[in-house]
């Protein structure tokens, strides 16, 4: 290893002891606490209504109650629906089933309190802006002085402008910070597509034979019958004139006897 290298390693390692003792020296001079309040909590409850229309491995399209579609892409394999009271998976979600998922979001309030304590004697002062304090290592550290910061100073309080070089001061610097915790927890229901209907049952043929209607015999007519048109009165004629030649043949028989 060359000597150049090694004097580098040495420097690095002076270096960096340094600093160690310089944050350590800086950490023990200032106090710093920190605490944190909670405040009573809102909670709000959304419940959203859909029907599955798809589903592919971990993905789910619902069809939302305003008729929107939403896609639920890489569903967690952990994920859990409370189906008539027992628990599926997402590879037992079917389309049609109704789903139901309730989102209670839980707002919880809280203050974090900083409480930062340094004492020192005064070394240098600018007032308003910062002041150098001599810590109790010796060492001489400038900090900046909030407005409207006080100084405790033998048991009185001053400000900025009442420092002076060698007083022996104590401050204490407080910051809350607001925030809010939020948390969220999702329940989902669902109740399985109702079952398809049965087939409809085949018709039934039913042969139906209708007999033949017998035709009623005619009524019996009062008109009087028609000698047919070809009958003559020629016969008539002729038998007549054969009566007539009988008659005469007798009367001339009775004649001749007498």
């Amino acid at each position: 290893m060359s000597s150049k290298t090694r004097w580098t390693q040495v420097l690095m390692l002076v270096l960096g002891v340094v600093c160690l003792i310089c944050t350590m020296g800086i950490g023990a001079q200032v106090q710093t606490q920190t605490s944190t309040t909670s405040h009573p909590p809102t909670i709000e409850t959304t419940v959203e209504h859909g029907e599955v229309v798809y589903v592919e491995g971990n993905e789910l399209i619902i069809r939302m109650e305003d008729g929107s579609l939403r896609d639920f892409s890489n569903i967690p394999e952990s994920a859990r629906i409370d189906v008539d009271g027992q628990e599926v998976g997402i590879h037992d979600v079917k389309v049609g089933m109704k789903l139901q998922r309730t989102i209670t979001t839980t707002s919880t309030p809280k203050t974090i309190t900083t409480v930062q304590t340094v004492t020192g004697k005064v070394w240098q002062v600018m007032p308003p802006s910062s002041v150098t304090l001599q810590l109790e290592d010796g060492t001489n550290q400038q900090f900046k002085i909030p407005k409207d910061q006080k100084f405790n100073v033998d048991g009185q309080m001053v400000d900025a402008w009442g420092l002076k070089k060698g007083m022996k001061v104590s401050a204490t610097k407080i910051v809350e910070v607001p925030e809010v915790h939020v948390t969220q927890e999702h329940k989902v229901t669902g109740a399985m597509p109702p079952p398809p209907l049965p087939p409809p049952d085949k018709p039934i043929l039913v042969a139906v034979v209708v007999a033949p209607a017998i035709p009623a015999p005619p009524a019996a007519s009062t008109t009087p019958a028609r000698l047919p048109k070809t009958a003559s009165s020629v016969p008539w004629f002729g038998l007549l004139g054969l009566l007539s030649l009988a008659a005469a043949l007798g009367l001339k028989a009775v004649r001749s006897i007498g």
